[in-house]
């Protein structure tokens, strides 16, 4: 096939597990059951995740030096059409491991079938998602200590603006403003420590675990870890295809992010509405509505909380801009 065009066969081809059946899965079930339409986004993981285990086993004398070379370059090649829009599989692919386990074979013959020489679906999607969850963590992570950046260089601005503090919406003691927005920061760097945390448990590699208990050809794990960066492998290969604590830890330490964002966000919302007064929004940063013209989260213009003694150093008065 002409690397220049799309990949995206709508013929029908055997299933890595269909050699058993005597006919074709039902359309509707084909579709119910495909996942290529999500886990796409895990392409770019599975590609590196094969591209070490061809080179380990090439490493370890299962399959030649060649051969190896061989299926790291297709797998690149693949990438690279990936990235152009040229590959692009359809629901008969199933999933991506399949299709680009499928488009391989399809540009270096049956070489591309040695590929999944002593591994299994399961370790390899496990692999495919704690890279996947790995870079996320590492994004996020950056992303919470910029936003800890932007909160300390208000809080700076703002060690002498008081605002009201408040108890369930009742007014309980002043407090700096500063000392407000450092609260943030505070909530934000146990944010940052979790995922520190997650990250160490996500990067224990599963690859070598086979469907459950191992394999018998001569792997190498540890090399393996070691091409993919990570920082163990699993003792147990039971527990390595079964676990998803991790996947658990970071859905509770991403929940309690956004409780921490949106706790921020309600408390713009109040300062921004017409009983609290505190701050007015720029347009760019507002909505209105279709049927309220009125409704925009702003100050009068011809008002400033500075004649409660609370001014923001935002409202139109002290910052026209």
């Amino acid at each position: 096939m002409n690397s220049s065009s799309s990949h995206s066969s709508s013929q029908p081809s055997s299933q890595t597990w269909s050699q058993r059946f005597e006919s074709a899965l039902h359309p509707a079930i084909a579709r119910f059951n495909a996942s290529i339409g999500f886990d796409i986004e895990l392409i770019e993981y599975d590609i590196i995740g094969s591209q070490a285990h061809a080179k380990m086993l090439a490493h370890t004398g299962i399959i030649s030096a060649a051969e190896g070379e061989q299926l790291v370059n297709g797998l690149a090649q693949i990438q690279q059409e990936y990235r152009a829009g040229m590959f692009q599989p359809g629901i008969e692919a199933e999933d991506v491991h399949f299709a680009v386990e499928r488009r391989l074979t399809e540009l270096i013959g049956d070489v591309g079938k040695k590929l999944h020489t002593a591994r299994s679906r399961n370790d390899q999607v496990g692999t495919d998602t704690r890279l996947y969850l790995r870079a996320q963590i590492r994004q996020i992570r950056q992303y919470l200590l910029n936003f800890q950046a932007v909160l300390l260089r208000l809080a700076e601005q703002n060690v002498e603006t008081l605002i009201p503090g408040y108890t369930h919406l009742q007014r309980a003691q002043p407090l700096s403003l500063a000392h407000h927005l450092l609260a943030y920061v505070e909530m934000t760097q146990r944010d940052w420590q979790r995922l520190d945390e997650i990250y160490h448990r996500v990067n224990t590699l599963p690859l070598g675990s086979g469907a459950l208990a191992g394999t018998t050809f001569p792997i190498d794990r540890h090399y393996s870890a070691e091409l993919l960066q990570f920082e163990s492998v699993y003792a147990n290969s039971l527990d390595g295809v079964s676990d998803r604590d991790f996947a658990i830890e970071f859905l509770c330490a991403a929940s309690l992010i956004m409780v921490h964002l949106s706790r921020l966000s309600e408390e713009v919302i109040l300062w921004a509405s017409e009983e609290f007064g505190f701050v007015s929004l720029k347009d760019s940063c507002s909505t209105g509505s279709s049927i309220m013209p009125q409704k925009k989260i702003q100050m009068s213009p011809n008002w400033c909380v500075a004649k409660r003694g609370a001014c923001l150093g935002i409202c139109r008065r002290c910052s026209p801009s």
